[in-house]
């Protein structure tokens, strides 16, 4: 009996170490976005006041302190980006971030970002 349940914890442990596993290249999609615009889910309110590009009103806003961050206006949610240089290229695009999500902070620790085609 113990036999068996040596075996049974055995397979359970490796069967949630690979789910775990399998979890970490994951491709989030969305717009790189500043944390700021990302709380209303668009730009609207910051262009009315200074016209532009998303582009030019994401850098603008990491300039003045917001944080780079993947938004999925599908599903209105805002992921935290652990790279803050690497977004700068794609501000103001539509992109797929691969990485592994912290689900307790929304945290996103990026291992890649593509532009989406």
């Amino acid at each position: 009996m113990k036999r068996i349940l040596v075996v049974v914890f055995a397979i359970s442990s490796l069967l949630l170490a690979g789910a775990s596993f399998a979890q970490s290249g994951h491709t989030y999609k969305g717009e790189i976005m500043d944390s700021a615009c990302a709380k209303s889910g668009s730009h609207a309110a910051m262009q009315k006041d200074h016209p532009g590009t998303n582009k030019e009103c994401t850098l603008a806003c990491v300039k003045m302190g917001a944080k780079f961050v993947l938004y999925d206006a599908e599903t209105k949610t805002t992921y935290q980006l652990s790279d803050q240089k690497k977004p700068e290229e794609f501000a103001g695009d539509k992109v797929e971030v691969s990485g592994t999500l912290d689900k307790a902070t929304k945290t996103i620790k990026v291992s890649d970002i593509k532009a989406m085609s």
